[in-house]
């Protein structure tokens, strides 16, 4: 890609983001969503930058905050929206919603509930590509909340030990749900905590797209070299609450506006105009495509269909089957 291209992808994808999680919370204040919801509003220059930096056939963990990364590796808007609204055109067939969604065609694992869930199946994917003679990447998100888990330590170590091709992507935003890192961790420079496994690391500006599309190359080149994991923390911030159910009572407002000050998609706007790589127009016309891909998305999930009564118990294992086993 030339820097223009490159510019209007990675704008776009951000602006993609921002705009369906902003309609996800209007739709949640309708009741058109229910359950847990986790939007990713501030952090979008992780998922862009990164994401532009894997390949095709790479594998992609993340956690319960994962609609960037779902939409981004390629699960169409319409059938995340489909997911969440609980309808069987989701990519979850409606049985997953907001924290769950998967498409194994395009190697995407999840939407994980689960803190630190995640690590121990990159771990698995990663092995299962090394014993066949893969040359592929799989990319582990994760939030700093994840770094105090025994999976985590787990995970880095294996990892490490055996030499396998995971990139651990650490998104840390400061907050474990409501819990500041400085509250909950002695150490808080995690890539300390990775460092101590014999990992290579690296931390970057987490509002910074290019800083975060350069870092994840760097590690993906790293893992794609045989040269095992790579751990990358990415220095970012949410601007909404951990979820639509959390009062929000641990941060100050002040806090929270001074990050705003850094919003990623307004500081890469100015400066692809700057630079003059896009134009208004540009800047323009992304803003329009990505409504348009929101209302069409919200009209599918809108006229999508309810899972039949009698195929609620397919796929599920009754205790009687169990015992058969």
């Amino acid at each position: 890609m030339t820097d223009a291209e490159l510019s209007r992808a990675l704008l776009s994808d951000m602006v993609r983001v921002r705009r369906m999680e902003e309609k996800c919370a209007e739709l949640y204040g309708e009741a058109k969503i229910r359950g847990f919801l986790h939007l990713y509003v501030g952090e979008e220059a992780v998922a862009a930058g990164s994401l532009r930096a894997l390949t095709a056939g790479d594998a992609v963990v993340a956690t319960y905050r994962e609609h960037a990364h779902a939409l981004l590796w390629g699960i169409s808007m319409k059938s995340i929206m489909a997911e969440m609204f609980g309808k069987q055109e989701g990519c979850s067939r409606g049985r997953g919603g907001s924290m769950h969604l998967f498409d194994a065609a395009s190697r995407f694992y999840g939407g994980n509930a689960i803190v630190a869930g995640g690590l121990p199946l990159a771990v698995g994917l990663a092995l299962a590509d090394k014993m066949l003679g893969q040359i592929r990447v799989t990319a582990c998100y994760f939030g700093d909340g994840a770094v105090a888990e025994g999976a985590f330590h787990e995970s880095l170590n294996m990892a490490a030990l055996w030499q396998l091709p995971v990139l651990f992507c650490c998104e840390n935003n400061l907050y474990a749900m409501g819990t500041a890192l400085e509250r909950a961790q002695s150490q808080t420079d995690l890539t300390a905590k990775a460092a101590s496994y014999k990992v290579p690391t690296l931390a970057v500006d987490g509002m910074d797209v290019l800083a975060c599309h350069a870092a994840v190359q760097q590690g993906a080149t790293h893992v794609r070299s045989n040269r095992g994991p790579f751990f990358i923390e990415f220095r970012t911030y949410r601007f909404r609450a951990h979820s639509m159910f959390d009062p929000e009572l641990y941060r100050d407002k002040a806090e929270v506006d001074q990050w705003r000050k850094r919003d990623p998609i307004q500081l890469f706007t100015a400066q692809c105009l700057s630079d003059g790589v896009l134009s208004p127009a540009d800047v323009s016309a992304i803003e329009t495509e990505a409504d348009r891909e929101v209302d069409e998305a919200v009209a599918y999930a809108d006229a999508g269909t309810w899972e039949r009564i009698e195929d609620l118990e397919r796929d599920v294992m009754t205790p009687r089957e169990e015992v058969g086993r």
